[in-house]
């Protein structure tokens, strides 16, 4: 009996012993997946976020296994003209030489971006847009307008199209083109105007056609271009307005130069991301009115070009309002226009209707340091024209200007001047017309005035002032303006 219980444990640790024998090779699948799961497990804190594991990575590996079998697919990519292989090899020609292949995929710019085309009179049209700047600086690109017209029975024409660069070499990875197209004889309205953009490439020279304008019939009035009469006396053409800007200063802007301007003038504005809903509060009274037209033109933000593409969209405004206005304005939103007292805006434009183009001399005004003679309590509840009122005196070589044109004699524009235009410009306006610039105050949304003084010469930052009273003059009378026009619906704007 003892023997018996001796040995039963015996026999339980032979069975033990037989099992682990019979599935050892389970077992160590088994063990194997769980030290993998452990091991995973332990290290997944410290791997980086980076590190991912996407389909397409499946899809590799398990294409390593079944690479032999065809599978069928689909591709929605255009046929190539010349079809290549990944890598094409390279070759020894007979004379020993390497021959090496280079394969392009891919675009780093656009051909050519259009903004927009406009007819210019009974035969001319002009095409507005990007285009890649390398391709102008190093390549010899060129361009080609059809006029497809909608009747079947006449036939389409071409015509080469003269390119204005107009940037004087400020793009960055897109430069701005206007496109001249001017046929040989008049192209009867109704039809689309296909513009032929070839990059000058000496191997390939890629075209692109591109539809710029679709003109339906009867929807041009052709003596508009030959028209002494015009919708506008002035018209002002903004750049594009981008960053935190200042409802306040904004609403002192154009404040002013609606009553500076008179009641025949028109102000389009480019909304680059600028006008925020604040912005939008102050122009909404005069747009209203119909005094302001306001473009959303954010989208060009995709594509890099100098300063949110400000000669692109000058140029587009050009030629957009070009037959509806007598003269039109460039200047910026933190820049007032002024004449002499004894002169008004129009006895100033008569005396120079024979140029085509005039510059405008900049009085650069402080936008740190605001006169305090009005005392302190009433000096910050004034408008910023009204106390900053210190114009820096330092010599300088020369300042920027500002311009305006007869647009119905300019081709392309700038955004300080314009070279491409005919007739001429005057450059010593001086004593007709001015403008002062609060430089920087537009992007401030806060109380402008960081220094006070009431002094009428100040050294400040080692650079001397004067006090200028001009514009500030006009304050009382450009508040009470506002207030006949539109009421006290801006009375809350805050800075």
């Amino acid at each position: 009996m003892v023997k018996d219980k001796e040995q039963h444990p015996i026999k339980e640790k032979k069975l033990l012993v037989s099992l682990i024998w019979n599935f050892s090779t389970e077992l160590k699948l088994i063990s194997m997946a769980l030290l993998v799961i452990f091991t995973l497990a332990t290290l997944l804190p410290f791997i980086p976020s980076s590190f991912s594991l996407s389909a397409s990575d499946f899809r590799f590996c398990i294409s390593r296994f079944s690479s032999a079998a065809p599978v069928n697919t689909t591709t929605t990519t255009e046929a190539l003209p010349e079809k290549k292989t990944a890598t094409e090899p390279e070759r020894v020609l007979d004379n020993g030489v390497i021959k090496r292949t280079f394969t392009g995929y891919g675009s780093a710019s656009y051909n050519f971006v259009s903004m927009s085309a406009y007819r210019g009179g009974v035969n001319t049209f002009a095409v507005i847009g990007l285009s890649s700047k390398p391709l102008h600086v190093y390549g010899h690109p060129s361009y080609r307008c059809e006029w497809v017209p909608l009747d079947p029975t006449q036939d389409p024409v071409s015509t080469p199209g003269f390119k204005l660069l107009t940037d004087w070499g400020y793009g960055r990875i897109y430069t701005t083109v206007v496109v001249n197209c001017t046929f040989p004889s008049t192209t009867a309205v109704g039809g689309n105007l296909i513009l032929h953009a070839t990059t000058g490439d000496p191997d390939r020279n890629l075209t692109d056609s591109i539809p710029v304008l679709t003109e339906p019939p009867n929807s041009v009035d052709l003596t508009l271009y030959t028209s002494p009469k015009k919708k506008y006396d002035y018209l002002y053409c903004g750049s594009s307005l981008y960053g935190n800007l200042s409802p306040q200063r904004v609403r002192e802007w154009i404040t002013y130069h609606v009553r500076f301007f008179g009641e025949r003038s028109h102000f389009v504005l480019h909304d680059a991301g600028g006008i925020h809903d604040e912005v939008f509060e102050v122009l909404r009274p005069w747009i209203e009115l119909g005094r302001v037209t306001v473009h959303d033109i954010r989208e060009q933000e995709r594509f890099d070009g100098y300063y949110h593409n400000q000669f692109m969209v000058v140029n587009d405004c050009l030629h957009r309002y070009r037959f509806a206005a007598k003269w039109m304005f460039f200047f910026d939103v933190d820049e007032f226009i002024y004449v002499p007292e004894k002169e008004t805006i129009s006895s100033v434009m008569e005396s120079l209707e024979e140029y085509s183009q005039f510059t405008i001399e900049q009085m650069p005004m402080s936008s740190k340091i605001c006169y305090s003679g009005d005392g302190p309590a009433r000096t910050y509840r004034n408008w910023g024209f009204e106390k900053m009122a210190y114009r820096d005196v330092k010599k300088v070589p020369r300042r920027d200007r500002k311009y305006a044109v007869q647009p119905s004699n300019v081709f392309a524009t700038g955004v300080h001047m314009s070279q491409n235009l005919q007739g001429k410009t005057y450059h010593k306006a001086e004593s007709k017309i001015r403008y002062f610039h609060y430089h920087g105050s537009i992007s401030q949304r806060r109380e402008p005035c960081r220094y006070l003084f009431n002094d009428s010469r100040v050294v400040f930052e080692n650079n001397p002032y004067v006090l200028d009273t001009t514009i500030r003059n006009v304050g009382l009378a450009v508040k009470t303006f506002e207030m006949r026009t539109i009421g006290n619906r801006l009375l809350r704007t805050r800075q």
